[in-house]
């Protein structure tokens, strides 16, 4: 009987219920457990995998290049930021609302950490959502045009819960790239949520896209539901390269013990 429910089990890929079987039929057995009980048991891990193995497919499908969390992010490395306003995007209502995030600084101060803290939790909180670097983005756009799997390409990020697109500066761009990008934006517009980081202000969008009416209608929409975070300290990362720098100095200094008995044994 047991063996026949293994199969059955099998065949309805219950693979959370597979693992626990044995045990849980075992214990039943030694403990006397009532048939509802261990098919709550039994439901219960079953539901328990799945959502484990559905998180690690959102995880694993926003491809983030980092595995950073709000609860890992140095606030106190960089007070400029305020925490309080991080915390409430955290709860996640901005997803909720279709709300956008801009996050502006210079490099290192932040703002990748940021959003993709932000993106992580989404994820956890079952929201499906994606990472793009975005020159990347761009380029991925601009290539679907020869193989004319824009509009698929354009449907699949459109429908994302979040996505994230990271390092928006001056970028190399042609005319069809900003046009899809336009398109981008407002195919998302108060239907899902983005957040954007750069280091250039709004006013420096203008230089990048290099059409201002376009620029204009973008922003319009971007801006309608957004909040805009500026970041203003200094680089998380200076800290860690004078730190380098100071070692390979320290390193390179002579030992003035062995200098001193040096110089003893040449006279």
């Amino acid at each position: 009987m047991q063996e026949h429910l293994h199969t059955l089990i099998d065949l309805l890929r219950l693979k959370g219920m597979a693992a626990c079987l044995d045990q849980v039929l075992s214990e039943a057995q030694h403990n006397g457990t009532a048939i509802q009980d261990v098919l709550t048991t039994l439901l219960e891990t079953e539901y328990q995998d799945r959502m484990e193995r559905s998180l690690n497919s959102r995880i694993k499908g926003a491809r983030m290049p980092w595995n950073w969390s709000i609860d890992t992010f140095p606030f106190k490395q960089q007070p400029d930021i305020n925490k309080s306003q991080i915390m409430s995007l955290a709860k996640l209502d901005f997803i909720k609302q279709f709300e956008n995030v801009t996050l502006i600084g210079k490099p290192g101060t932040g703002k990748t950490g940021i959003a993709i803290s932000l993106l992580r939790l989404a994820l956890i909180n079952g929201y499906r959502g994606r990472f793009y670097n975005a020159q990347d983005l761009l380029n991925e756009l601009y290539t679907s045009l020869a193989d004319r799997t824009t509009s698929t390409l354009l449907k699949t990020i459109a429908s994302y819960d979040i996505i994230v697109i990271d390092e928006l500066g001056y970028l190399t761009l042609t005319t069809e790239q900003i046009n899809i990008f336009f398109k981008l934006i407002d195919m998302r517009y108060h239907k899902k949520s983005t957040i954007i980081t750069t280091n250039l202000d709004y006013p420096q969008w203008y230089e990048v896209f290099q059409n201002k009416a376009l620029v204009d209608a973008m922003l319009d929409r971007f801006n309608h539901y957004c909040t805009t975070i500026y970041i203003k300290g200094s680089s998380l990362r200076v800290p860690i390269e004078a730190e380098k720098i100071r070692s390979i100095k320290q390193q390179a200094k002579p030992d003035k013990t062995q200098a001193i008995q040096g110089s003893g044994e040449a006279l």
